[in-house]
């Protein structure tokens, strides 16, 4: 039975090629792009999941408080104390790691020298994730201070092969260290990167300030490794009460969060997870299943238009005994068949495409082809298309009269309304619209917070690490740069003008009221000429200069700082920073520091001679970008040859802040435009049958007088009106849904009408061009060829 089914099912593709065509090409394009998205949401989804036991894995979290109790806000570095007590007293955590570093240092095997990524760890570290050991003992590859543990792409990079045990790295140009261990370089979907890892007592033996333990001091996130995750609420009650029973300087509690939860359930309200990115991901799941159903609607309509086709053969088979049930497999049969061409055609174009939708990313997502689940995967997902596609035309088609189809009489079963091919464009249409304005509303809102005011200029504006001899032959470097013409002004700070950093509680000022012990300060410390190279706008009075001996005190304050210390008249006024008494000199107009979507803390700016970190320099607009570039990369080879040069632009680097919102916006601008395009396929489809049905009605009009544009309209108004009615569906639901979106940013922009009114526009030009094109076709068909035979 079987076999007859599918000769026949196979018989009839071929008999009907155009539709055949339109189905398959509708159906493959539909699945790819599913199954792209379908990918990237599971790339989402396993963070930090590649590991045994990754869900007794956490990441110590602050609660910070007021002085009433309130938590103002959660973050994910705890005060340095925490691990050691942590240690001590919660017998339910097995293993403990603190984690600092993770900055792009230098590493070298005598002339093979590269800037990577590394980090600090305890030996314990490698115990809470097991990582993949090419060569070394996990037991003790990081018991030794003077150890070190390469991936296997730093490895072959720094030697060439992974056989390097007992081999010899220098660290920063300063520190040999010996390879105790290679592991499989880390997949991209996790939170702790790294290309090489040292062991804490040699991060101890270079840092002096990483031995004092302050719990007032927050800079090093700490990984746990717990018995049993059931117990977690109780463990959390015993890590809350640590901070305080320890330090009463201020008031914090931390907990215990699951690491795998992290990166997509990482927003917190009042201490507890609100969600976070796993938002966008359940966007992306309704987007791949949305255009798989506008896929399959294509073709439930092409197989219900063909109806009158069909109808005789479904007669004839009732007649001569054929049940509906066994019809129904017959029809299914030719969806699965349908569907599984569209399947091996899909799986090609992910395969071609994949590449290219990594580089539109920045991510690195690969198929694992030796995978059951992936596998498992695209058959689940073939299945619910076939089944889907397939179910709803099967049920029609055997549900038709034996005698009415016979007689010759419209063939349409009773049960299912007249209407529905009509309701099915309404819902493709209305899925496309919704896509039109959610990819206008995601990019009017990227161009208002790209629009916001930075406050400082980022144009012709440049960094660079401050590593090697720039540190200490600071001032020759930039007597040299300067002379050379490439910058107009540079100077050096501790942070980059995109890097948040260096948080801190415990400011004090004159007249301070209680509540100020608990505002949370961001600190940058610069040195001269901070002000004429960044182009920060000074609102009071001045930059640090070194016509004033005492500006080694000074300070300046934010003016969001001086609202929230309620300060009138700040300049001249005496602060106390831990401990050391600074002199107010200028009040500078809040600039974006941290993230563009929300305001950031109170900013203080204090100086300091030799901050150590980042170089900012003011390119000189009278040479072109490259002539700077090169200039500046030979002076800095000539005083730092043994580091690379690294010149980062700030415009670049600030719009890396908007990944996020960028990945959500190629995403459906891409899938967007992939599901009209389906859509459009299946209209023309449709008018192709429609214009078919009705050739013997257009010639008797051709020959009664109709001209070619009046035998358009005929065809074309039904299925306009069809469009116009998905737009008055879509419009108020897209609008509520991008409302709710945009409620997520403290600043946002606002849906205007002509996003309203370029999408039903372009939605209807769209329509019209695909339906006039057909419609076109059957006005100028000769009438006599339509009639010669009645």
């Amino acid at each position: 039975m079987f076999r007859l089914n599918l000769k026949i099912a196979l018989r009839n593709l071929w008999r009907n090629k155009t539709s055949s065509v339109i189905n398959i090409v509708g159906l493959a394009v539909g699945l790819s792009a599913c199954l792209l998205l379908l990918l990237y949401v599971n790339y989402e989804m396993n963070f930090d999941r590649h590991f045994k036991d990754s869900d007794k894995v956490y990441q110590v979290m602050t609660n910070f408080q007021d002085a009433t109790g309130k938590i103002t806000s959660t973050g994910g570095i705890p005060g340095n104390g925490i691990a050691m007590a942590i240690r001590t007293k919660i017998p339910e955590v097995n293993e403990l790691s603190r984690i600092g570093g993770n900055d792009e240092s230098l590493i070298a095997n005598k002339e093979k020298v590269f800037k990577m990524r590394d980090l600090f760890a305890d030996p314990e570290i490698l115990r809470i994730f097991n990582y993949e050991f090419i060569t070394g003992n996990p037991s003790t590859a990081l018991n030794t201070p003077d150890a070190v543990i390469l991936t296997e792409s730093t490895a072959k990079l720094l030697f060439g092969s992974t056989d390097v045990l007992n081999k010899t790295v220098r660290y920063q140009n300063r520190n040999d260290l010996k390879v105790t261990g290679v592991i499989k370089d880390l997949p991209t979907n996790i939170s702790l990167r790294f290309d090489y890892l040292m062991p804490w007592s040699f991060f101890e033996s270079i840092n002096d300030y990483v031995k004092n333990m302050n719990w007032g001091d927050f800079n090093f996130p700490v990984m746990v490794k717990v018995n049993d995750p059931a117990n977690i609420d109780l463990i959390n009650s015993k890590v809350k009460k640590l901070f305080n029973e320890n330090y009463t300087a201020q008031r914090n509690e931390n907990f215990l969060f699951p690491l795998v939860d992290t990166h997509l359930h990482g927003e917190f309200l009042n201490g507890k997870s609100i969600g976070g990115d796993i938002e966008r991901i359940y966007l992306f799941v309704a987007l791949a299943f949305g255009i798989l159903l506008v896929a399959c609607i294509n073709f439930m309509n092409m197989a219900t238009a063909k109806s009158e086709r069909r109808a005789k053969e479904v007669g004839i088979k009732k007649t001569i005994g054929a049940t509906s049930s066994s019809l129904v497999i017959q029809f299914l049969t030719e969806a699965m068949v349908l569907t599984t061409v569209a399947v091996l055609i899909a799986v090609t174009i992910v395969e071609v495409t994949l590449p290219i939708f990594n580089n539109l990313l920045g991510i690195h997502i690969a198929i694992g082809y030796t995978n059951t689940n992936y596998w498992l995967g695209i058959l689940a997902v073939a299945l619910l298309t076939g089944l889907l596609s397939g179910t709803y035309p099967a049920l029609f088609l055997s549900s038709f009269n034996p005698i009415q189809t016979l007689k010759k009489k419209t063939a349409r079963a009773k049960l299912i309304p007249f209407n529905i091919r009509q309701v099915l464009v309404v819902v493709q249409f209305c899925f496309a619209i919704i896509l039109i304005i959610a990819t206008l509303v995601i990019y009017k809102q990227m161009q208002f917070i790209k629009n916001r005011p930075i406050g400082y200029n980022t144009n012709l504006l440049a960094e660079m690490p401050q590593d090697g001899e720039l540190n200490g032959k600071f001032d020759l470097f930039k007597e040299q740069l300067l002379k050379s013409g490439a910058v107009t002004a540079l100077n050096k700070s501790s942070r980059g003008m995109t890097n948040v950093g260096s948080w801190f509680y415990g400011f004090q000022w004159p007249g301070m009221e209680e509540k100020g012990k608990e505002i949370v300060f961001n600190r940058l410390e610069t040195q001269y000429d901070f002000v004429k190279t960044n182009g920060v706008e000074l609102l009071a009075g001045r930059d640090f200069s070194r016509d004033f001996a005492s500006d080694s005190a000074g300070i300046m304050l934010s003016s969001t700082a001086v609202k929230m210390m309620k300060l009138k008249n700040p300049l001249g006024m005496n602060v106390n920073l831990f401990g050391n008494q600074l002199k107010v000199i200028g009040v500078f107009k809040d600039f974006i520091w941290s993230s563009p979507y929300r305001s950031g803390n109170p900013m203080v700016i204090i100086f300091n001679k030799n901050p150590g970190g980042s170089i900012n320099m003011r390119l000189n607009p009278a040479n072109s970008v490259s002539r700077n570039v090169e200039l500046i990369s030979a002076i800095t080879k000539n005083i730092n040859p043994e580091y690379p040069v690294e010149i980062s632009f700030v415009n670049d680097l600030f719009l890396k802040k908007m990944q996020s919102e960028k990945i959500l916006g190629i995403l459906a601008n891409l899938f967007g435009g992939i599901a009209i395009l389906i859509s459009c396929l299946g209209l023309y489809g449709l008018v192709a049958y429609s214009a078919e049905q009705r050739t013997k009605e257009f010639g008797v009009r051709r020959v009664l007088g109709a001209t070619v544009g009046n035998i358009m309209r005929l065809l074309s108004v039904s299925f306009l009106k069809m469009v116009f009615i998905a737009a008055c569906i879509g419009v108020p639901l897209s609008y509520y849904l991008m409302n709710r979106w945009l409620t997520g940013f403290e600043f946002r922009t606002t849906i205007s009408w002509p996003i309203v009114l370029i999408s039903i526009a372009g939605t209807v030009i769209i329509a019209f061009l695909t339906v006039s094109f057909q419609a076109y076709k059957a006005a100028k068909a000769n009438p006599v060829e339509a009639l010669k035979y009645e």
